[in-house]
């Protein structure tokens, strides 16, 4: 299998294993046919994020054991859907994100400029 593409074009990188975040659950932004939501934008949460992110129905703040879901604080880094990140942007909420562990597949719903736009 070969590795994982980030935005950049290079080597896909861990976004965070602390909590453990991913599609897979493996600390990368990886993503396949069955993530509907596109699990591919490396985010650092704000509050502000979290926050729209729950007035849309998404609660990535309240700890869920059993699906092994820790919850989720500013300062947080997690593997957001793109399409909620892009929400979160034209509403002018967006957090900052990691490109060198934003999977390319991203890029399909947001553009480059507006990813690095809010590049850490």
């Amino acid at each position: 299998m070969h590795p994982s593409v980030n935005v950049n074009g290079t080597e896909l990188q861990p976004c965070s294993t602390d909590p453990m975040t991913g599609w897979y659950r493996d600390g990368c932004c990886n993503t396949d046919s069955s993530d509907r939501g596109s699990h591919t934008v490396c985010c650092i949460l704000t509050d502000e994020f979290l926050n729209f992110a729950l007035s849309k129905g998404n609660d990535l703040i309240t700890p869920a054991p059993q699906f092994n879901f820790p919850g989720l604080k500013a300062g947080d880094r997690w593997c957001v859907c793109a399409q909620t990140w892009l929400d979160a942007a034209n509403a002018g909420v967006a957090c900052p994100v990691s490109l060198e562990c934003t999977h390319e597949e991203a890029l399909a719903i947001i553009s480059i400029d507006l990813l690095e736009a809010h590049s850490e």
